[in-house]
């Protein structure tokens, strides 16, 4: 039943994930085209300093940097008298009362605590990459549209809220769909992140297995629940394929691009 669950745990990560990616590269794109000099450079930097980096090298670093933090701060208030230091050599060493989740917590906060440090995780690595796709739809948009809000009398909030936004997504969509391919992608990287996803029961489940069957119908019985993967991951990828271009022909409609001309003369036709 555990293994049937973590589908349960995949769909849920990318239901959480996916908004909240949105949400940061709508922020990381604003501030990077702000016209205030210190905002903009944080969030260029912020783009730049994710993009760089390897997903896996930054999961395994934030990770345990954010959980360390959360740590070091609830030291700090709840263990104000202690004279040890924390770091000692590799270790990281905080009172008991300072550790998240305290060790006689229920499993289920163990869990839910790795949980949301990965989605925090994901919701930060993805929401830069959405930032520059974002970014570069905002700058797709034509500045006639822009200029002739402002020759109406728009107020550049005005301007960006009710010109900019709504025009920048026909632009963004097909980055951000193939962001969110890449996002299904990754969620087997929840398995390095101590969370119990499909490819760690596939693996566990498999192995159990093959000790106990060795001949029938396979030797080794992790080939079976990594098909159902598989099977699983092209699936939700088609469906999401199909569910994207419906959203694409919407915002297209009637709208000067390239998918709203491939409209009107397919109507034409």
């Amino acid at each position: 039943m555990a293994f049937y669950y973590s589908f349960g745990t995949v769909l849920l990560l990318l239901a959480i994930t996916a908004p909240a990616a949105l949400l940061f590269g709508f922020a990381g794109a604003s501030a990077a085209r702000s016209s205030f000099t210190p905002i903009s450079w944080l969030g260029k930097i912020y783009i730049a300093i994710v993009r760089g980096v390897p997903d896996i090298a930054f999961f395994l670093f934030f990770v345990i940097a954010l959980d360390q933090g959360i740590e070091w701060l609830r030291h700090q208030v709840k263990c104000p008298d202690w004279d040890e230091p924390i770091r000692q050599g590799n270790d990281f060493v905080v009172c008991t009362a300072a550790k998240m989740p305290l060790g006689n917590a229920a499993q289920w906060i163990h869990e839910v605590y790795g949980f949301t440090l990965a989605v925090v995780t994901f919701a930060i690595v993805f929401g830069a990459f959405a930032a520059n796709v974002m970014l570069g739809a905002m700058r797709a948009v034509p500045r006639a549209q822009l200029e002739t809000a402002e020759a109406y009398g728009m107020t550049p909030r005005q301007t960006f809220w009710r010109i900019l936004v709504p025009q920048m997504w026909v632009y963004a969509l097909p980055g951000l769909g193939n962001l969110w391919m890449v996002l299904i992608k990754a969620t087997p990287l929840l398995f390095l992140l101590g969370v119990e996803d499909i490819v760690y029961w596939a693996r566990e489940l498999g192995g159990a297995k093959t000790a106990r069957f060795t001949d029938y119908p396979h030797p080794d019985w992790r080939l079976w629940y990594f098909l159902v993967l598989l099977i699983f991951y092209l699936g939700f990828t088609k469906v999401s394929e199909v569910f994207l271009d419906r959203i694409m022909r919407k915002l297209t409609h009637g709208q000067a691009t390239a998918g709203g001309e491939a409209q009107r003369k397919g109507a034409a036709a």
